[in-house]
């Protein structure tokens, strides 16, 4: 086991990973930009660092001072954790050419998985059913041909896209040509690869997602799965596990089709797989190399600490259960509580003058928020997630009520009214919701 690991990371999640070592017995580095020296995760390691400016290309982009600063302090292991380099193949190869441990796949899985039309072609081999879809559009001319032969509406994808961004829905040929560039540049400035391509946009779509745990030797858990179609504009605001309306014979084939997957690629530790589900079909979307946001609500069901076998398994220990260990008899929701306005959902900064968080039995808050905590504009809106339990999914969602009620932050706008709305949705109520739900709730 690690006995040192660097947390390249700032926030919730960097908290998140703070504990799981502490329990383990390891010892944290923390990194911190500028706009950060008051953070609590800074606050949480046994020692911290500042590597930069407020800007995250100036300090939680940077990985030459990762490695150097890992370098230093004689570090075995780094946590990416989520968003940031998480997904970086290239930070990943770096990391193993100094001799430190990135806590996620290896550099050669990232890079294939993260590359989503060759992950298309993975997921076809391992027998995944897939989206009909394009290559790597070169041109306006090839998007057009391409979009006849997939036919309308069709969905233009960043290869490297993630977090809602480097993505268009065209529903006809006039708006194609434009929405390709916009793509094509949105990508280039976001992710640094511009390259794009096409699928078959589905309608009325359920977005699904299968949670697993892989060692060194082959075993794969499948630890769970979650119904993630309460997102605005690509970004998501309500999970839960496992996912409602879902026929047991449709789980079981989604989980086949996951281990087939992570077999194929050879995957160790936590990874995730997406699906879209559409009445009793479900296609592969994409595979999340990482950590996930969302995690929280699988370990509330499965009880599974998944950070900690995160971190057990990239250091080469094997998975001491066996999937019969893994049982599905309850339900967790997770509520993302986000800085914004209520009304215009534009990003909101401040100090936290007052924050009271719920209690109870089964009721948890994963956050990096304090009293007199400045909410600064440059990072991700996400203040925290909120998550309840509860052996049935009607009780959760009244749990989830009690919590969001009991919730106060006062200081920072924030979405807590929003959620009390799905919770009194009928729509979300019966479970059979899909990603238009949104559209409809919010509207």
């Amino acid at each position: 086991m690690f006995s040192k690991i660097l947390i390249a990371n700032r926030g919730e999640v960097a908290v998140r990973v703070i504990r799981a070592c502490k329990e383990m017995g390891i010892e944290t580095v923390a990194v911190y930009s500028e706009a950060d020296k008051d953070a609590l995760h800074v606050e949480m390691a046994d020692v911290s660092y500042c590597i930069g400016g407020a800007l995250a290309k100036d300090s939680y982009l940077n990985m030459d001072a990762y490695i150097t600063l890992a370098r230093q302090l004689e570090v075995e292991a780094i946590h990416p954790g989520y968003g940031m380099l998480s997904e970086n193949p290239e930070f990943a190869k770096k990391c193993k050419e100094n001799g430190i441990t990135l806590i996620g796949p290896s550099w050669e899985v990232m890079e294939k998985m993260g590359q989503k039309e060759l992950a298309r072609e993975i997921a076809t081999k391992a027998g995944v059913n897939i989206a009909k879809g394009s290559e790597i559009l070169k041109d306006e001319e090839d998007v057009l041909k391409w979009a006849e032969e997939i036919g309308y509406p069709v969905i233009l994808k960043a290869r490297a896209g993630g977090g809602g961004k480097g993505i268009r829905i065209v529903r006809s040929r006039d708006d194609l040509p434009e929405a390709f560039n916009q793509v094509k540049m949105e990508a280039g400035s976001s992710f640094s690869d511009d390259a794009i391509f096409m699928e078959k946009y589905l309608e009325n779509v359920k977005h699904v997602e299968v949670q697993i745990l892989s060692d060194a030797f082959g075993k794969v858990i499948i630890l769970g799965d979650r119904d993630c179609s309460v997102q605005r504009k690509s970004q998501k605001l309500i999970e839960e596990c496992p996912a409602p309306v879902l026929s047991e014979e449709l789980r079981e084939k989604m989980y086949e089709a996951s281990k087939r997957l992570v077999q194929a690629v050879g995957y160790v530790t936590v990874g995730t797989i997406e699906f879209l589900v559409q009445g009793d079909e479900f296609f592969f979307m994409e595979m999340n190399t990482r950590l996930q946001v969302e995690h929280s609500v699988t370990e509330m069901v499965c009880g599974i600490d998944i950070v900690e076998w995160q971190i057990r398994t990239a250091a080469g220990i094997p998975i001491s259960f066996e999937q019969k260990d893994i049982t599905r008899k309850r339900h967790a929701i997770e509520c993302r509580i986000c800085a914004e306005t209520p009304d215009s959902f534009m990003p909101s900064t401040g100090k936290v003058e007052l924050l009271h968080i719920p209690g109870g039995v089964d009721v948890r808050f994963d956050s990096a928020l304090y009293q007199d905590y400045e909410v600064t504009p440059f990072y991700d809106s996400m203040l925290g997630k909120l998550i309840v339990c509860a052996d049935t999914r009607e009780a959760a969602i009244r749990k989830m009520k009690c919590a969001l009620s009991e919730f106060v932050l006062v200081g920072v706008s924030n979405n807590r009214e929003m959620h009390m709305k799905f919770m009194d949705n009928n729509r979300f109520l019966m479970g059979n919701y899909d990603t238009t739900i949104c559209q409809k709730v919010l509207q």
